[in-house]
């Protein structure tokens, strides 16, 4: 710590320690009843003091925090630090939170994140008035400055504040505090590390209101595991969306009672030899749930009218011609749709959307849109509106890839953009008729391309897609004229032709993904390269140390930080509370598909 040397807090402790002891005896126990007042007073007993005090010692006489409160992705909108402030998060911590069922799941979820690495008990307890207390406080405020989804963040010698006017809030707050801490948090088992949070305050509130990524589950199926293991890498950096494609030529992934071979015939391939496979209603349940405690919302799509290949294996009655066609193992596009000149294919398109919006409590349903290379531009535009009707009678809103724009406007009505080139007067016009946007601009957001004509796995089409390229640019002036204000938000998409693995989508994730998150999240006036590369970099440690596969990027300037060694549990830790997905076993990799990381 920058403020006291260890000679200074020990000199401090001794004149301390020695005025007391020339007290007398009558004028202590004097002043010892005036504190045990003053004490009651302020709501804190002589015994919390007391270990108040025994932690800010600990603080003083011990190292400084290993990172910096501004070392934190995506960066926050307001820093304020105290280097005098170090918080030593101690074995008898106790988190507090405000009596609320939402807060407490928060509270429950920091506990499951911090009691591996530290082994600690973290008991989380309940209270209309919490105060850090030598602990950790999340509090519910009705501050209306701090948005749907900011928080405040306090650190002091004494303990953590995180205040936020909706548990979404608390979580996001928390997922900084784990940042902060040493990357030896991330460890499935304890270790001996000591526990430092660097002091000060945070603001924090978020850009757009949509930050998101898509998987691709159609090209290659990822089982419900994966995906939760996806959930929780958006969680970790504020992403609060994400879009399943469920449905393409080569599978469909969601199990529909009313049209049963859908899953059963229409997913049982993939691209090339793989293996395919579907959710469940109880799985897609599983999925939906998972993400909403972690304040995520999840998004299904069912792409139409074209990409339907694998529907059309399955009823060929949806085929224009009646017949059903061979599954297709490939990865071309554009060469199929359904019927949009049949009764039969509205009957399909509302059962389908009907049963999947009667398990997803989000507001949004995407129904795809793109590459109907073979419908006619008139009838492409009187399917999709027919579809967004059908959407808007089960009260949620459409959204649909940039191809829809042409088609009429419909309230609520939302366009994911992923073109290349900046410029698109026909979405610029469905902008101007009411629509707003979700930028996936291809050359930027895709992580699918790879990042350098090396890369073993991707795509390079829209081009190759390094860190920086990820991070430059703008989203609310990226298209023109398209006002800032229809903007909704960002989303990075990942198609799976090429991605077989768990490890192939976190090594295609990471460490694009933050950067898309940074766009998403933090204010315009904080975007800076040189400080974005330097706080990623500092996070390789946590992914190594959490199991995660990721390409090690020569932009940025990767720590060599060894991990500090796992020592058995505290006695009497408590480890009830473990996540439900432990994100710690690498899974297969498919020879020769990531390369070596050093």
């Amino acid at each position: 710590m920058a403020a006291r040397t260890n000679a200074e807090a020990e000199t401090a402790a001794r004149t301390n320690a020695e005025a007391q002891t020339a007290v007398p005896v009558n004028a202590a126990a004097e002043t010892a009843a005036g504190a045990d007042d003053a004490a009651r007073a302020a709501g804190r007993t002589a015994e919390e003091l007391a270990r108040a005090a025994e932690r800010e010692a600990a603080t003083l006489l011990g190292p400084p925090a290993p990172n910096r409160l501004g070392d934190v992705v995506p960066a926050p909108e307001r820093v304020e630090p105290d280097a005098a402030a170090d918080y030593l998060l101690a074995v008898d911590a106790v988190i507090r939170v405000s009596a609320d069922p939402a807060a407490v799941a928060v509270a429950r979820q920091l506990a499951a994140l911090l009691r591996p690495a530290t082994g600690y008990p973290l008991p989380v307890t309940d209270t209309t008035a919490p105060v850090p207390a030598g602990g950790i406080a999340l509090v519910l405020t009705d501050e209306i400055a701090l948005g749907a989804e900011g928080y405040r963040l306090d650190i002091s010698t004494d303990g953590v504040r995180i205040a936020a006017g909706t548990a979404a809030g608390l979580a996001h707050g928390v997922q900084t505090l784990r940042q902060l801490l040493p990357a030896a948090v991330e460890s499935a088992t304890p270790v001996t590390e000591r526990w430092v949070l660097p002091g000060g305050s945070i603001l924090d509130r978020p850009r757009y209101p949509h930050r998101g990524a898509m998987l691709d589950v159609a090209r290659h199926f990822f089982g419900v595991t994966d995906v939760l293991r996806v959930i929780d890498h958006l969680a970790r950096y504020k992403l609060n969306r994400l879009h399943l494609h469920l449905t393409d030529d080569q599978g469909w992934r969601i199990a529909i009672d009313s049209w049963p071979r859908l899953a059963t015939v229409g997913g049982a391939g993939a691209v090339g030899d793989a293996p395919g496979g579907y959710y469940t209603r109880a799985d897609y349940q599983r999925i939906v749930g998972y993400a909403a405690e972690r304040h995520i919302t999840v998004i299904p799509e069912v792409d139409l009218p074209g990409h339907t290949n694998a529907a059309l294996t399955a009823y060929g009655e949806l085929a224009p011609d009646r017949a059903a066609p061979a599954p297709y193992t490939g990865t071309e596009v554009g060469f199929s749709y359904v019927d949009p000149a049949s009764e039969r294919t509205y009957d399909f398109v509302a059962d389908v959307l009907g049963e999947i919006a009667a398990l997803t409590p989000g507001r949004w349903l995407h129904i795809g849109g793109d590459e109907a290379f073979k419908v006619p531009a008139e009838v492409y535009a009187g399917f999709v509106d027919r579809t967004q009707r059908i959407v808007a009678g089960l009260g949620r809103d459409v959204i649909g890839w940039h191809q829809i724009a042409p088609a009429p406007h419909r309230d609520g009505r939302i366009l994911q953009w992923w073109g290349t080139t900046g410029e698109d007067p026909v979405t610029a016009e469905a902008v101007r008729r009411g629509a707003r946007l979700v930028l996936s601009p291809g050359n930027h957001a895709y992580l699918d391309m790879k990042y350098a004509p090396n890369t073993p796995i991707g795509h390079d089409w829209a081009g190759l897609i390094d860190v920086r390229r990820a991070y430059d640019w703008d989203p609310a002036t990226h298209l023109a004229d398209v006002p800032a204000e229809a903007v909704l938000g960002v989303e990075a998409p990942l198609w799976t032709e090429s991605v077989t693995t768990l490890a192939e989508i976190e090594y295609m994730l990471f460490p694009r993904l933050p950067a898309i998150a940074e766009l998403g999240w933090s204010p315009r006036s904080t975007h800076d390269w040189d400080s974005f590369r330097r706080r990623l970099a500092g996070h390789g440690p946590r992914w190594a140390t959490a199991g995660i596969t990721y390409h090690r990027s020569a932009e940025l300037p990767w720590p060599a930080t060894p991990v500090p060694a796992p020592r058995s549990p505290s006695p009497g830790a408590d480890q009830a509370e473990q996540p439900s997905v432990s994100g710690r076993d690498e899974p297969p990799v498919r020879p020769g598909s990531v390369p070596d990381r050093g």
